[in-house]
């Protein structure tokens, strides 16, 4: 079973003396479910796990008077239970198909009796469903596909290697060479595998590439079978957007132009199908800002942007296929596609850790990939997947123009651990430290 961080977040959350309920919200096979059943069977004497997807019917529970004593005797009727006052879990999966249940969950956490869990895949496309939110009662949650050192964790690399890093990483100290080269094996293996629980799992199994590949295109086209499903409309525009990801990424700015999907095109015909995809937690957008001035929020350019893929694995998948590619970067080419996969790494491993996306680019000839705030300061990221990554022009003009502004400047690469001339290089790999 892999082992994920959420669950300490799980504890800390059981460990609370007036719960609210937890919602869990992330894109389609990221793990919440099998996160909620590993965290309830070593946390509760009694576990109730209703899909409202699977059990159509546990739906009518919630059609009536939604007060606790009501709905916890029409879910005993149909079978569910035991219910046992302090040490019972209840978990409403793909909760985005019975809003009356997110709507009920304001009583059932007054009721006080038992412990609620909530998930949904799409809840950022079915808000309009749910007719009262329980403001106050909910607690909500992102859970993403596996990071970096949960990958490290189901490869059987232990604890203690990834605190070696990070003592590496704050003295500002090399690693050793030969562990370098390892994690940079590691490294490569994850720009193909990525995160998604099922394609580790079958990895870590039989370490048999193509067969990852099989199980990402499968969660592909489920992703393509939502947008039909549930993008209304836009569904056709939402797919032409999704399919762009990896060209618009490969890229040397990578920034996300409508005019590649269709000359001509206003960019508010798009607006929504994209924002579409992030609401759906499949995409990550990272906006432009005009200066380097905090709060960066406010100098944003809603109408230039970069768009990243949830996972490296599936993104990997949609650029390469089953072309044999993958045995390139296994051997420590970083730098197929413009480097797409080295900074739809970074962008990921930063938005797992709360970081908001955001580049700078000031008329295309002073691009920086990433910034974002560090104190009352703010820290520029260059993401470097080649050889040459001690050159880093648009880097050093920024940190001459806006030095008053600037915390440090990082550049992100296959190179060790190094300071020089007001740099900071970093291993890619560090990106989970940052």
């Amino acid at each position: 079973m892999l082992k994920r961080k959420i669950i300490n977040y799980f504890e800390e959350w059981s460990g609370k003396q007036h719960r609210k309920a937890l919602l869990i919200k992330g894109a389609r096979q990221v793990g919440k479910t099998t996160a909620v059943r590993q965290f309830a069977q070593t946390h509760y004497r009694n576990f109730i796990e209703i899909n409202f997807e699977q059990n159509r019917k546990a739906r009518q529970a919630f059609e009536g008077d939604l007060d606790a004593n009501t709905i916890i005797m029409n879910l005993s009727s149909m079978g569910f239970g035991p219910f046992e006052k302090g040490s019972t879990l209840i978990f409403f999966d793909e909760i985005q198909s019975c809003p009356q249940a997110r709507t009920a969950i304001k009583f059932l956490v007054e009721d006080g009796r038992f412990d609620y869990i909530e998930s949904g895949s799409l809840l950022g496309i079915n808000y309009k469903d749910v007719s009262s939110y329980p403001v106050g009662y909910e607690h909500q949650v992102e859970m993403f596909p596996l990071d970096f050192e949960e990958f490290l964790w189901a490869c059987n690399v232990s604890g203690s290697v990834v605190e070696e890093l990070k003592k590496c990483h704050d003295a500002q100290k090399p690693v050793s060479d030969f562990l370098h080269q390892q994690i940079l094996r590691f490294l490569g293996q994850y720009f193909i595998i990525g995160g998604m629980p099922e394609v580790v799992n079958v990895f870590t199994q039989n370490s048999d590439i193509m067969q990852t590949v099989d199980v990402q295109t499968d969660i592909l086209n489920s992703y393509r079978d939502d947008f039909s499903k549930y993008a209304g409309k836009d569904k056709i525009l939402v797919k032409s957007v999704f399919d762009a990801i990896p060209q618009q990424l490969s890229k040397e700015n990578k920034r996300f132009v409508i005019a590649d999907l269709e000359k001509g095109a206003a960019q508010r015909k798009y607006a929504s199908p994209t924002e579409w995809l992030s609401d759906a937690g499949i995409g990550f957008f990272s906006r432009n800002v005009s200066t380097l001035e905090l709060p960066l929020a406010a100098f944003e350019k809603k109408n230039l942007y970069k768009l990243y893929m949830i996972d490296n694995g599936l993104l990997c998948s949609m650029m390469l296929g089953k072309q044999g590619l993958q045995a390139e970067i296994l051997q420590g080419r970083l730098d197929i596609n413009q480097g797409a996969l080295a900074e739809n790494f970074v962008a990921a491993e930063l938005s797992k850790r709360g970081i908001p996306l955001h580049y700078y680019d000031r008329k295309s000839r002073q691009e920086l990939d990433f910034v974002y705030p560090h104190g009352n300061k703010i820290n520029i990221i260059e993401v470097k997947s080649g050889k040459d990554y001690r050159r880093h022009t648009s880097l050093d003009t920024a940190m001459e123009t806006f030095g008053a502004s600037v915390n440090e400047g990082i550049v992100l690469c296959k190179g060790n651990v190094e300071q020089k001339n007001g740099v900071r290089y970093l291993p890619l790999y560090m990106t989970m430290f940052l």
